[in-house]
């Protein structure tokens, strides 16, 4: 199969970029790779891809309703030149603004809901034109339709994740900094706690992103409270395995949760809140805890030495293992053309 995968204009893609939709797309096309299939992406600038990179929209500074737009536009060339350039399968959309850019061509299309249901118009449900799919059963059960969405769990590459020997006295946030992800949350449960806490993840150049970490976030650090800034690949790696535990206080419906899984792959727990499809990942009591308030997520913290790091781990190689969902995905590539060509008999 040709697969052109095409990612949200505004973040590159890669095996460590900071979005969650960029590291499934990564791991899709290198899978898709490696079972013989041809991978091409139309990323923005900067993109990391196994296959074939057709480079969208170069983003500096803030990012405006007109950056939006300018790299919505160079999105819908890319996908053009793709069509004309490549015999393409198969289009698998992921960013959450797709149905700005869908191809008028007869092309079978997938578009894969990396965030909450609520994020998206609600048009896009009633479109014939494009195959949906979800990441989460939470998830699939919020979609306004009569027909249930497929779900393919997300993955990771546990293999890139190992288990210490030891760990070390300090509490993990590992996220992109903003407010829906409660930062702050984690910083005063450290201060409550008189406990280390390490927070690495980028500021994106959004404006609320960045009056939030200087209004929210800088004020309550110190020297036990450190934010480290984005985490490259080895950095990130080593702060998962030494972590004590990996906090999730997220306001935001999760739709899924690749630090929580590369954590439980790294032999660390997580407590997270009772957030979206956080339920699904944690298994409370064993991989971890799932907490209805900041004041039970500091409790949960005193109970982290019951949570065995071995069974973490065993957890995120049966359940999350990315090679799963690409099979997954591969299988949903296949039945999705299947339809289109079955319609388009249909209607001769």
């Amino acid at each position: 199969m040709n697969i052109l995968n095409v990612a949200y204009p505004l973040l590159p893609v890669g095996p460590d970029a900071s979005g969650g939709a960029e590291q499934i797309l990564s791991l899709i096309e290198r899978g898709l790779l490696a079972r013989g299939h041809r991978s091409v992406v139309i990323a923005a600038a900067g993109s990391e891809i196994a296959g074939e990179l057709i480079e969208s929209a170069v983003v500096r500074g803030e990012i405006t309703e007109e950056v939006r737009q300018n790299a919505q536009q160079v999105h819908r060339e890319c996908i053009q030149r793709a069509l004309k350039t490549y015999s393409i399968d198969l289009i698998h959309f992921h960013g959450l603004d797709f149905y700005s850019y869908l191809p008028e061509e007869d092309v079978p299309v997938l578009a894969t809901l990396h965030l909450p249901i609520s994020f998206y118009p609600p048009e896009i449900f009633a479109d014939r034109r494009v195959c949906l799919n979800c990441v989460s059963e939470m998830q699939a059960n919020s979609v306004p339709c009569r027909n249930k969405p497929p779900v393919v769990c997300n993955g990771i590459d546990t293999e890139r994740f190992r288990r210490v020997s030891s760990k070390k006295e300090f509490l993990l946030m590992l996220t992109r900094i903003c407010p829906e992800k409660g930062v702050h949350i984690a910083l005063e449960i450290a201060h409550r706690l008189d406990v280390a806490l390490i927070i690495a993840g980028p500021v994106h150049p959004f404006k609320d992103h960045e009056i939030y970490f200087s209004e929210q976030v800088r004020p309550k650090l110190d020297e036990r409270r450190h934010y480290v800034g984005a985490a490259g690949s080895e950095t990130k790696t080593r702060l998962l395995a030494e972590a004590q535990c990996l906090l999730i206080p997220s306001s935001v419906e999760e739709t899924s949760s690749l630090v929580a899984m590369e954590a439980m792959s790294s032999g660390t727990p997580v407590i997270g809140l009772r957030s979206g499809a956080l339920p699904e990942i944690i298994d409370h009591g064993e991989t971890g805890f799932v907490v209805d308030s900041e004041a039970e997520m500091a409790e949960a913290v005193g109970r982290i030495s019951e949570i065995s790091p071995a069974k973490c781990r065993r957890t995120a190689q049966r359940r999350f293992d990315a090679r799963r969902m690409v099979d997954e995905y591969i299988g949903l590539y296949r039945s999705v053309m299947e339809k289109v060509c079955s319609s388009s008999r249909g209607s001769v």
